[in-house]
């Protein structure tokens, strides 16, 4: 491994899965009524930019505290990162002076939404666990992006490289990054599941912005500012997506590594890409127009995973609240990089397109070379379940060195 750190709808909340959560999840929730946490404040909802607003008007914060903390206990704990989280009542309105733009009017509609709402950077938060950082110091912070229905991702990364433990002394804890449900979905009965999968494993942060793929950005500069205010002590942060293979050990001795030659304070890893342009195909989940975006894009790291620096990340949340917000959270990130005169650093380990492209190469299911890496994407949660035991396994018995 050294030579390689030295250089759709509800889907019927996949169909078994949902039946029987959904219903014995709402059941259970009943039953326990769960419990109501102190609150930090109220919020409403504005229907311009939330879309189907649905009917709860108004919500207090629930503040997920392990052992039921109580409110002087809960509050305790925020002191100690020095302030709470403030976004408390949200009236998102739309710039209308953006409208008066030349060109506004010649941009595909599908980014009027996004621009006219851009401004709009923190939301309340729905979920919060303000503890997480707390217990101790941590080492390592997996922060993993997810919306509400892939709760069989979830549980496969808890299974696996998610799984909060204690490595040689170093902690290792795992937090979900959410928003709400987007419109034309069950909300209601799918904000009762999420919180009642909160109520078990304590280890979700939700905040008020529907989850789609143009608020990916919003979960970026949100994360960047609670860990500003809640994790002082925590040196390293894996950040990646549901779907990916994490081999934690490897991460773990990269880690090592970069603090043994003294690189750790701007420390950004992944799979870099350089020299990208926006893509003008407008069939492209990555759709750029030319009037939101003209230029090559600066180095950036495939979104899939990457690793950095506590002190970097607090560096990143400050200079990225003087950048507007762009539509592809990968790559303002790369822009908050360029902003501070530093590029990501390149790693054969990361493969965030997979071992090799074609997806039907047997190179993608064989074990050997997950055991070489650090991180892979993607794969659903069986295949990650499944290739996690196979790495695992004490007969596996692979090449000193697996190169691809």
């Amino acid at each position: 491994m050294e030579h390689l750190f030295r250089r759709k709808r509800l889907g019927l909340l996949k169909p078994l899965l949902s039946l029987s959560l959904f219903f014995a999840s709402l059941l259970m929730i009943h039953k326990l009524r769960l419990p109501e946490k102190d609150a930090m404040g109220t919020y409403m909802r504005h229907a311009g930019w939330c879309g189907d607003c649905f009917s709860f008007k108004k919500t207090a914060v629930k503040h997920s505290l392990l052992n039921h903390q109580s409110a002087p206990e809960a509050q305790q704990v925020s002191n100690r990162s020095g302030r709470l989280w403030d976004p408390q009542v949200l009236n998102c309105s739309e710039d209308v002076t953006v409208r008066t733009k030349d060109w506004f009017r010649r941009l595909d509609p599908r980014f009027h939404q996004f621009v006219l709402h851009r401004h709009c950077r923190y939301f309340p938060m729905l979920i919060n666990h303000p503890e997480k950082c707390t217990d101790g110091g941590v080492h390592l912070l997996m922060v993993v992006k997810s919306v509400i229905e892939q709760h069989d991702r979830r549980e496969a990364v808890r299974k696996t490289w998610g799984k909060e433990h204690t490595v040689d002394g170093k902690s290792i804890k795992t937090l979900f990054l959410l928003g709400s449900p987007a419109a034309g979905k069950d909300a209601k009965n799918l904000q009762k599941l999420i919180e009642y999968e909160d109520h078990i494993y304590r280890d979700i942060l939700q905040w008020d912005f529907m989850d789609t793929f143009f608020n990916l950005t919003l979960k970026e500069v949100n994360f960047l500012k609670w860990f500003n205010i809640y994790c002082p002590g925590v040196q390293f942060i894996f950040k990646g997506d549901d779907d990916v293979f994490v081999n934690t050990n490897n991460l773990l001795d990269l880690i090592g590594f970069k603090v043994e030659e003294h690189k750790e304070t701007t420390l950004f890893v992944g799979d870099t890409i350089s020299k990208a342009i926006p893509i003008r195909n407008r069939q492209s989940k990555y759709y750029i127009p030319r009037e939101l975006y003209d230029k090559p894009y600066p180095p950036y790291v495939g979104g899939g995973g990457f690793l950095m620096s506590s002190h970097l990340a607090r560096r990143l949340f400050v200079v990225s609240e003087n950048l507007e917000l762009y539509p592809i959270d990968d790559v303002f990130l790369g822009m908050c990089l360029q902003r501070l005169h530093l590029s990501p650093e390149m790693h054969l380990g990361f493969r965030t397109f997979g071992i090799t492209r074609r997806r039907v190469s047997p190179m993608n299911t064989e074990p050997c070379f997950y055991k070489n890496l650090v991180v892979v994407h993607k794969l659903n949660a069986q295949e990650l379940v499944k290739m996690w035991r196979l790495v695992h396994e004490e007969e596996l018995v692979c090449a000193q060195r697996t190169s691809v």
